[in-house]
């Protein structure tokens, strides 16, 4: 009968994805004397060698130690789903919860909602993961997070929306643009400008949409995947951009300001919401997650959205 502990097996995991010990004991807080005992163990009790020992490179999985390690994460995940049946059973919230969030709004809206719901729950554990919209579908499809908050862009069937708040769309330009004075813009009149493209999955395609709706071309003068450079950008001349998030200071990462236009005219807002598996709302962790949210977000909880 094989003697192995969950513990040995979560420290045989984050060895093999860092490649090494010292890297491992600063993830997990053990310190590598104790690490490398477990994988000692689990060597001894598998009967298999796990790792190649490479002084210079760290540590790589063998051949074995990778069909282990896969095996390992299911058994892990498993043990994770016997908290969360305990806590459905008893009621109680707890175990483990891995949330996504679209890379665009994290800033705003993830560490305010993560934090409300750790101190209201505080026996779950959470992890984090900013994402392209791309990867929201794939890390959901992995089971790799249980939910993620993200917008309606290109929803797939097999996963379930749900809408928590409706954006409105921004023209964001800098005070010398000469569109700045304006109370309201439509995509008419920023059609001749240089733009300053977020070019992430999806999302250029919804604000690209805006410009075929008229039969225009927009100026692409830059893309960004990244929204502070965007910011950076456009308040240091180079064209405008759109967004749907308008965070609470109206300036630029380096400090230069910026104003944000309402977009008026066939443009739909885009809703945020929660999107997961079907099915994946009734353990009682991601049901609480997804009620917490809706209080927050449709209460006006997180600063800086729908206004």
């Amino acid at each position: 009968m094989l003697r192995y502990t969950l513990r040995q097996l979560e420290y045989f995991v984050a060895v093999g994805e860092a490649g090494s010990i010292a890297l491992a004991s600063e993830k997990v807080n053990v310190s590598s004397p104790s690490i490398s005992a477990a994988i000692n163990q689990l060597e001894k009790e598998f009967g298999l060698p796990l790792f190649v020992r490479q002084h210079a490179q760290g540590l790589s999985l063998t051949l074995a130690g990778k069909r282990m390690m896969r095996q390992a994460k299911i058994v892990l995940q498993e043990a994770d789903r016997l908290v969360d049946t305990a806590g459905d059973i008893s009621g109680s919230i707890r175990g483990p919860l891995s949330i996504g969030c679209l890379g665009t709004f994290a800033q705003v809206v993830l560490p305010s909602v993560r934090r409300s719901y750790q101190t209201k729950y505080p026996e779950v554990r959470v992890q984090q993961h900013e994402l392209n919209q791309s990867e929201v579908f794939s890390y959901l499809r992995r089971a790799e997070i249980d939910v993620a908050l993200t917008y309606d862009l290109n929803l797939p069937a097999d996963l379930q929306f749900t809408s928590l708040l409706e954006l409105p769309p921004y023209a964001i330009v800098n005070e010398t643009h000469p569109l700045a004075h304006l109370p309201a813009v439509s995509v008419d009149e920023l059609k001749s400008y240089p733009m300053v493209l977020v070019d992430l999955p999806f999302s250029s395609d919804y604000f690209l949409s805006f410009f075929a709706q008229i039969g225009a071309t927009p100026i692409i003068a830059e893309r960004t995947k990244d929204m502070a450079v965007m910011r950076s950008l456009v308040a240091n001349g180079f064209g405008y951009s759109i967004a749907n998030v308008r965070p609470l200071n109206d300036s630029s990462p380096d400090g230069k300001p910026l104003k944000y236009i309402p977009l008026v005219g066939a443009v739909r807002p885009m809703r945020l919401g929660l999107l997961m598996s079907n099915g994946a709302d009734l353990t009682s962790v991601v049901r609480a997650f997804v009620q917490h949210c809706s209080e927050e977000l449709r209460g006006g909880s997180v600063p800086g959205l729908g206004g």
